[in-house]
């Protein structure tokens, strides 16, 4: 039996004042007692695919006007990919949840870039928290946890997704007023 919160989506609670979150989604890729990693899933870079692509000498074949996705504020120099990928499990490939995968190797994102899927999120940088952060800031009420829906990952809209996934769980938005604790 894991204690493990992944994978799972985290939303900012209004209370969360750190700019980096404000009003975010996060997909929680991995949790374990030594810390947390995950990837923002409604905020861009306003860098394009193909640009991103062309500048590690990847041939970019899908969506000229894709944009790249901030995953976080850590290490916005690595890259990731999330996808439609059900049964793609390898070395490189990790199945996150019902279907989506998560990838950060570039030999990965040179086999999306050539045939992109149509559902293809790529990010640069992830959210992590170190052993106990995330537990501390789920207590103090500035997240909450909601299941992972592939739908919300690759179809609802990056200024939709947060009022979204808030529905989702039977909460009005307006009715989110910052205060602290336990909810």
């Amino acid at each position: 039996m894991s204690d493990s919160i992944a994978p799972s989506l985290l939303v900012a609670m209004p209370q969360l004042l750190d700019p980096n979150f404000r009003r975010t989604v996060v997909l929680l890729v991995h949790h374990d007692p030594e810390g947390t990693f995950g990837v923002v899933l409604n905020r861009e870079t306003g860098i394009r695919a193909p640009q991103l692509c062309e500048s590690i000498e990847i041939e970019w074949c899908g969506d000229p006007a894709a944009l790249v996705h901030w995953g976080g504020p850590v290490q916005p120099q690595t890259g990731w990919v999330l996808f439609d990928g059900p049964g793609r499990a390898s070395e490189e490939v990790h199945d996150v949840a019902g279907g989506v995968s998560f990838a950060g190797s570039l030999e990965v994102l040179r086999r999306m870039a050539s045939e992109p899927p149509s559902r293809l999120r790529v990010l640069l940088g992830y959210a992590g928290w170190g052993p106990g952060q995330l537990e501390l800031e789920l207590a103090e009420g500035a997240w909450l946890l909601a299941p992972v829906d592939p739908s919300v990952i690759f179809e609802v809209g990056r200024e939709e997704m947060w009022a979204h996934v808030v529905r989702s769980l039977g909460i009005e938005p307006a009715t989110l007023v910052a205060s602290r604790g336990v909810h």
